[in-house]
Parts: structure tokens; sequence; C-alpha cells
């Protein structure tokens, strides 16, 4: 079985600081009559319970798009978050991946600098989506207003060739001054280990791994020779002749490449018609990526090599993983299958470095199973017992003998305590069908007169909203509408599988884009007076969005263009969440996902058939672009030191996350 620190952490990890704020005032009150009984004057346990009453905020993502250190305490993002800085003993992040460049880890760095993309990226592809619904929206019109033949237009006179997102984001991540290494450097790049992977070629550029969204070669040219700053990263500099190749990528545009991933036979570039079919047009010349390949060889620099394969979840269709540093050993020039000049370059695989993820898995495929008979350690095949649209299997290959999951009563749905009073219902949009013009939907009104969602693999959330306003059940509009995305139950495939140290956790076998909805928090809404102190309150998640909107208890203000309708009450947000969701025996599977320091999803407030925000949704979303396997996450932000126990003292616990920047302690 898990030992013992485990199974503390797996009970103690979604206790609300608030109901132990309760528990404190409990063991105070009693604390207090004992010293008058017994006519003492000891208060240390009431010393410890005032200072631990601080309130844990509700956790919820950023984008890590830090523009200007603006106080000590606090670090201010474009888009308006706050992000507070806790300091203890020594100067931690309050939030994985978010603070001072200075102060995170090269891994943060890159995650914060994707996550910047990522937004940039959906933006465009909403104003995209808006072009395209504005010509069908002409297109019908003019249709409409025709009468007669001659006056007949072609669809084909209102389109407009297709702008691509990705490229509209690199630009403005470039003008943005906004690249995380600007500066061409050869060998590894720090944040980018072997078996990281990109989504498309974009995010290699906005990293500064590999400068060219599409050529294969990447070097240091000629006039890049003489920078200073490029002498630090080749030796000898002055004896170096340039170009010099760093980095390339293979994506299995050439005819003539062979690679059995250890040794790479690599074809020049040049001469591709680039169409796709990878045939050879015209003869390769020795210039450019090719001259830079050559002299790697002389001067013994190494390169990095990318592999993409590929990969329907990808909006280019391929996924790229990078398989460390190779060495050019030797070159020649052959007639290709086509019949024109080729030049083929050798690499070998330097030694001493990670296993090839991209050999062993072919991109996670030779491990995910087809079929629940293909699972190892299966020990449940559905938790949720047929409730979600796809089964949950649970997995556990650490305990011994293997254990299944047991401790829960799945629903799919929020079950309502009797005492508890649902508010009416909102007015809802007149939209029919589906909502597609923001300028008239109601909904998207109140959501700063714009769409959160984009309609792009099924539906993905543009950036962290304060609360995000959905369609509900007296909208006009049907169910495939893009502004109910989160109301669309569990899409992706996941297992929850036994940890070695953190009890249960929740993965997916799929590739999930950011900004995906993953799954809500489901349990029982309850008022929060009528939580039971006196027994552990685990898994217990406070519904405080007013209080993150008001940018209250050190949470960080994330409230933009929403707009909320005149009866919301925000006068009496002081007095802490009204209502909680208890998932401690009745629940779903987000109630087995994980804190992490440098968490992979993140929380947002969702109001949908109602426009109470005390009694809002909890939806869980990707925050990055996640492969498949990878472990889910968020950050369950606990202030240290504000847990106790029934005995009045004041619980640790420490953090297994394993990120870079883990603070070391859960609370």
């Amino acid at each position: 079985m898990a030992v013992d620190n485990e199974t503390q952490q797996a009970s103690l990890r979604r206790t609300s600081a608030r109901i132990q704020k309760l528990k404190a005032a409990d063991v105070e009150k009693a604390s207090k009559y004992k010293e008058v009984e017994e006519n003492e004057e000891d208060y240390s346990i009431e010393k410890q319970i005032k200072r631990s009453k601080k309130k844990a905020r509700m956790m919820t993502s950023s984008s890590g798009e830090v523009v200007e250190l603006v106080k000590p305490e606090v670090v201010v993002e474009e888009n308006h978050w706050e992000v507070e800085v806790v300091k203890r003993e020594t100067e931690r992040l309050s939030l994985g991946g978010c603070g001072d460049d200075d102060e995170r880890s090269d891994f943060a760095k890159v995650t914060k600098t994707l996550r910047l993309f990522n937004k940039y990226y959906l933006h465009f592809v909403q104003e995209e989506e808006k072009r395209c619904n504005n010509i069908v929206a002409q297109i019908k019109e003019i249709k409409k207003n025709l009468n007669s033949k001659e006056n007949k237009v072609n669809d084909e006179d209102l389109k407009r060739p297709s702008q691509r997102p990705d490229l509209k984001a690199i630009t403005k991540i470039k003008d943005n001054k906004s690249v995380l290494y600007p500066q061409k450097r050869c060998g590894n790049i720090p944040g980018i280990e072997v078996g990281h992977q990109f989504f498309s070629r974009a995010e290699m550029v906005v990293i500064g791994f590999h400068h060219h969204w599409l050529s294969g070669i990447d070097y240091i040219g000629k006039s890049a020779g003489t920078d200073r700053q490029v002498k630090d990263f080749v030796k000898n500099c002055n004896d170096v002749e340039f170009p010099i190749a760093i980095s390339i990528v293979m994506s299995g545009q050439y005819e003539d490449d062979q690679d059995n991933s250890e040794a790479v036979i690599y074809t020049g570039q040049g001469g591709n018609n680039l169409l796709g079919d990878k045939r050879q047009i015209g003869d390769q010349k020795m210039e450019r990526g090719n001259l830079a390949l050559k002299n790697t060889i002389e001067h013994g620099l190494p390169v990095r090599v990318t592999r993409g394969h590929q990969c329907k979840s990808s909006y280019v269709k391929k996924v790229y993983t990078y398989d460390g540093l190779y060495k050019v050993v030797k070159y020649w020039a052959e007639n290709g299958l086509s019949g024109f000049t080729v030049y083929k370059f050798r690499l070998e695989r330097l030694e001493n470095q990670p296993p090839l993820t991209t050999a062993q898995v072919q991109f996670s495929r030779g491990r995910i199973p087809t079929s629940l008979s293909e699972i190892r350690g299966l020990v449940c095949e559905d938790i949720s017992v047929g409730q979600e649209n796809i089964p949950i299997p649970a997995t556990n290959l650490v305990d011994d003998p293997p254990v299944a999951p047991t401790d829960l009563t799945y629903i799919r749905y929020l079950k309502i305590s009797q005492n508890v009073k649902l508010p009416p219902p909102a007015e809802g949009c007149g939209c029919r069908g589906a909502c597609t013009d923001s300028r008239v939907c109601a909904c998207a009104k109140l959501n700063g007169h714009d769409f959160p969602y984009v309609s792009r693999d099924g539906g993905r959330l543009v950036e962290p909203k304060a609360v995000v306003f959905e369609c509900g059940k007296n909208c006009k509009c049907g169910p495939d509408c893009v502004n109910r995305t989160s109301q669309k139950g569990i899409r992706y495939r996941l297992e929850v599988f036994r940890t070695p140290n953190k009890g249960w956790g929740v993965r997916s076998w799929d590739y999930i884009p950011a900004g995906a909805p993953i799954c809500e928090y489901i349990g029982v809404l309850m008022k929060s007076e009528d939580v039971d102190t006196t027994r552990e309150t685990n898994y217990m998640f406070d519904i405080d969005c007013l209080h993150t909107m008001k940018g209250l208890d050190g949470r960080e203000r994330r409230i933009g263009d929403v707009q909320l309708p005149r009866h919301l009450q925000m006068n009496d947000s002081d007095a802490g969440p009204e209502f909680c969701i208890d998932a401690d025996s009745i629940g779903n599977v987000a109630r087995y996902i994980n804190h992490s320091c440098q968490p992979n999803l993140f929380v947002q407030c969702v109001l949908s058939d109602h426009h109470d925000l005390k009694q809002a949704r909890i939806v869980l979303f990707a925050a990055d672009n996640i492969p498949p396997l990878t472990e889910f996450s968020y950050d369950y932000a606990y202030e240290l030191d504000s847990v106790i126990g029934p005995d009045g003292v004041i619980k640790q616990l420490a953090c297994y996350c394993g990120a870079a920047d883990c603070r070391k302690r859960l609370f």
C-alpha cells in the first residue's frame, strides 16, 4: 500500500481554508472555556489559531505574461491579472511559473512564453471566425435580395484569403519583443528537455528553439558571426566559418530522407515542391542551410534534432518532439529518386543523453491502449458507471495487491442540499440554431460583447476570465452552440491512475489543446454555514467568484471586459463565500486531480442557467497544450500555515508535485 504521508496528502489536499478557520474557532472557544474553568493563562493555542487565520484563495490560471513589476509583493501582467508573490524563509513563487523572470526556472519561462503564444493564437482564431461568420451572413443577405439571374453573385466573389492565426501570433510576440531566446544559440535550449513536445513549428519560433516556421534548417548566418552574444555560444568563434547549423526539424518533407532514430540520413534543403508529396523538382545547391550543415562537420558543433509526426489534435496536424543533440559526421551529393542532385548529411546522436521518446513510443501511441483489454493494471473499467459519455477506467500499478478507488459515489451533475434554494433562471438570448453574432447575442454582451470561446477543436476558452457567461436553458440556441462549450460533458479519454506518492491522479489518452474544458468540479452544493467542522472536510471547494472579481483576500483580480448584469449584488462579498461544493464522498473525476506548483489546468467560474455568482459552476480548463498520459494538476493555493488540526496545532504537509519551482510544502 501507499506510504502514510501519501494518505495524509490525499485526505487533506482540498480542505478549505475557510472551513479550517471554522474549526479553529471551535478550538479557540473550547480553549478559552478551559482557561476560565481551570484559571489558566496559557494562550498558546489561541495565538496559533489567530496567526493561522488567513484565507486560501480559489486558484485560477495565469498565462504568465509579466509586463511590469509594480511593487515588491505584486506582479502585474498585461491582461491585468495580479499574482501575489508569497515570501517565506526563502523567496518562492506563489504560483508555479509566475513571478519575476530572474526567480523562475527555465521550464517556467518556457511555459509562460507558450501560454502567451496560445493566448494570442486563440485571439486571432476568434478574429478569423468572426470574419468567416460575417462573410457567410453577407452571402445569405445577398442571395436573399437577388431577384434575377443577371444580379446573381457567386459565393467565390465574397471569399477572402484564409489568414494564419499562428503566424499572426508569432508576429505579435516578435513585435512585443517577447521571444524567449531571440538570440540564436548552439546546443540545448534552457527549459527544453529531450522529449519536449511542440504542437506546432510556431511554438518553436516564439521560444527561440528553431527560428524558422517553414525552413527545416536553422543556422547562424555570416552577419551574426561577429555578434558578441553569438561568441558566448560558439567556442573559438574567430576560427569558425559561418553559416553554422544549430537546429533541424524533420517533418518528412523530402523523399530521400532516412531515419532510424540514432542515426539520420538527412536530405538538404532546396529543390522541393513544398506541396506535401515530397518530390524533388530541381537540383540542390551548396548554400544557406546546406552550407551551414557542412560547416558544422569541420568544427564539430552539435545540431538540435526535432522530429515531426502526424497528430490529429494539433492544428497543423503534426506534433514535434525534441530528440536531443546530433553531430553531422559526413555529407555527399547524389542523384535523388527524382533524378535531381541532392545533398545528403549523416547525423549521429551524441551519447549520454536521455532515451529517445520518439523511437520508444511514436509520440505515445505505442503506450496508449485502444481497448480495455490492453490496459495494464486495470482495477475498474469505468468509475463513472456509465454516466459519462466516455468510460473512465482506473489503473493501479503501485499497490500490491492493487486496489480500486472505492471511496466515491460517482455523480455527473451537482447534488443540491435540501436547504439550498436555486436562483431564478436567466432570461437567455434569442439566437436561433447557434450563437454566431456577438453584436446581437445577449449572452455575448455579458462577456464584454464577445464570445468567450472559439469553435476550433470542439470549443476552447480564449483566455481565463473572472466569470464566463454561457447560454442556458432559456436561450433559444441549440446544444451545439459554441457558448455552451463547458456543458457538453467529458470529451477526452480520461484515466484515474495510482501515483507512487500522491494517491490517485488523472490523465488523458488524448492530446488536449490549451483552453479546452476538462471537467466540472462536481459534488454536493451546500451552504458554507452548514459544513460539519467536527469531521475532516476533505475535497471542499469554496465558490468565491466575487472575491476573485474584486481582488479580495490576495486573489488576483482578473475581471476584464466582463459585464455584470445590474441585478448582481457584490456588496456582501466581504462576508466570505456563501456556498461550497463538497466532493468528499459524492462527486466526479475532478475529485482525483492533484495539486502542482506548476499546474497545467486552471479553474474557471461559469454561469449558464442562472446569473448568481454565489452558485457559479466550477470548471477546470487546460492551461497548456497537454500531451497524452501527462498528469492533470491545478494549484490548490493553500496559504502556508493555514491548516489547523482538531487539536489546534498548525499542520504542515510536504508537496510532491515535482515541479521545477515547487514550493516544497502544500500547506
